[in-house]
Parts: C-alpha cells; structure tokens; sequence
C-alpha cells in the first residue's frame, strides 16, 4: 500500500482581465470542492517586488485552495500573459478566531532567514497582532505565458497573513506595515510582496 502524500494548501492569485481565460477560471473555482474560499481583490505590489512582475494585473481572483496539484493544473491549462501567483503554504503558524471578517491579505518574503529560530520569531510577533486571524509561511510559484526579465530570489521564504478588519482598506495597510516593522526590529528583514484588498466574496 502506497503512502498518502499529504495535500498542501495555499492561495491562488490570478489575474482577472474580463477575457475567457478568466471568465471559464472563475466558473470552474466556482464548483470545485478543492477551493475554500473566493474573492475578488485589487493587488497593489511593492516598489521591492515590482521590478520583478512588470506585466503584474490590477485585478485578481484569489482563491483559498486545498489542494496544490490541482491548482497547477487549473492554472496551466488557463495560463496568460500577466503573472499568476500559488502561494503554498508549508507551515500554519497559527489559526484563531478574531472579531470581523478577513477583508486584506498581505504577503511578504523573507530576504535572509531560513532557520527554524527565524520562524518562530516571525511566529511570535505575528500572534501579538490581534486583527490577523491566520498566518501561515510556504513558497511561491509563477505561471505566465511569458517568462518574466528576472527570477524572484525569494520565492522560498513567503509569509502570508489575512487580517480581519472593518476598517477601510488603507487603514489596514498600515496595521500590516507596522506589523512587518516590529519583525524586522528582531533582525529579521521581512518585505512586502503585495498586498490583496478583497473587494466582494465569490465563494
């Protein structure tokens, strides 16, 4: 008997540009058991990660998935010319209830840690923000049609949090600075990859 690998879960960022790409993209996350969750978000990508993504979108399907093989088909068969991003998350730091709905959704990366000890401390800081319901760190994959000019260095070392709020989006963009800041008084050079206001529920 063959042993049971186990899934991995994670988010899924694809652009949404109103063609038949992502039309027939939003109708098969619509009836799959494999996606969670479904939003519609604007993506506003950092000065640090933008030289990377040039042809980066505005717009985005995020999707909460549970299984990452199948994304990657899902996301292959319906590649486009603007980048599409899997976040796989390989650790949960931790998962709690918090007051509000998750409205945001920040990822970052870490430029130097890897160690175990680096996690923890990104753990620690990260569980005293109450408003961030869920953390979790993993890596990141791209699928475009078109190979981007540079390749990412820190796909390897990605942070993402949803933070619940009822407060307007800006608001919560600082809350995730200030966040990312005290991680970075440990030592620890956290950066912002892009953050995702999600703007109305699909699923």
């Amino acid at each position: 008997m063959s042993e049971l690998i186990p899934q991995i879960g994670g988010y899924v960022c694809s652009p949404y540009l109103h063609d038949h790409n992502s039309i027939e993209l939003k109708d098969t996350w619509t009836h799959s058991r494999n996606i969670e969750n479904m939003y519609f978000v604007t993506a506003t990508f950092s000065n640090e990660s933008k030289p990377y993504f040039t042809s980066h979108a505005n717009h985005y399907l995020l999707a909460k998935f549970k299984d990452n093989k199948k994304i990657t088909k899902e996301i292959e068969k319906h590649k486009q010319n603007k980048p599409s991003f899997v976040f796989n998350i390989d650790e949960e730091l931790f998962e709690r209830e918090v007051d509000g709905k998750t409205n945001f959704i920040s990822v970052y990366y870490l430029e130097y840690s890897d160690s175990d000890e680096d996690f923890k401390d990104v753990a620690n800081v990260v569980a005293k923000r109450s408003k961030v319901g869920k953390a979790g760190m993993g890596q990141m994959d791209l699928y475009c049609s078109e190979e981007p000019k540079f390749t990412f260095p820190y796909k390897d070392n990605i942070v993402v949090l949803e933070v619940a709020s009822e407060k307007s989006h800006q608001s919560v963009n600082k809350y995730c600075e200030k966040t990312r800041r005290e991680v970075c008084r440990k030592g620890i050079t956290m950066t912002n990859f892009v953050s995702l206001s999600l703007l109305e529920k699909l699923k």
